[in-house]
């Protein structure tokens, strides 16, 4: 694994912390699935995390009714606590665990109460300041690359013991 140097304007993942940092997002976020937009907000915030492209959490009231179906899966992240995922249903497409949340958020990760993660390859597309979002490889990680976040990025086949 070869680090890449950020550019001017540019932000390096193996720059993120560990634990992993949340913070206000001062930016647009819009998200299509089925061609429809289903989320448009500027009142996001990003966790960022050691190896990880940002993962943005959006306001649940930023999506449109009747998208974000509850489901049953849980899983723990040991900074986090744990979280509860949703299906997006749309009317021809259901894409499964697409989206999740924490109801209850540990201590020091309070702005990510009341927000949804989405994974960015559930959907048709993603944009962060209307820049056409990459989905990080894998389906463990939800990160969203963009031109300013640079890596080698965590998810790929063969990237999880680094």
């Amino acid at each position: 694994m070869k680090k890449i140097k950020p550019g001017p304007g540019q932000e390096s993942v193996w720059d993120y912390p560990r634990p992993p940092k949340v913070e206000p997002f001062k930016g647009h976020i819009r998200i299509v699935f089925e061609g429809q937009v289903i989320c448009d907000t500027n009142e996001a915030v990003r966790l960022l995390e050691t190896s990880h492209p940002p993962t943005y959490y959006l306001p649940k009231e930023s999506f449109k009714d009747g998208f974000l179906e509850p489901n049953k899966h849980l899983t723990f992240c040991e900074y986090k606590g744990q979280a509860h995922y949703f299906d997006l249903v749309g009317r021809k497409t259901r894409s499964q665990n697409a989206a999740w949340f924490y109801p209850k958020v540990s201590k020091g990760y309070e702005l990510l109460e009341n927000k949804i993660a989405i994974y960015a390859h559930t959907v048709n597309e993603c944009y962060v300041n209307n820049e056409k979002v990459n989905a990080q490889e894998g389906s463990f990680y939800g990160g969203w690359i963009t031109s300013n976040i640079v890596g080698p990025f965590k998810g790929a086949p063969g990237t999880w013991g680094w």
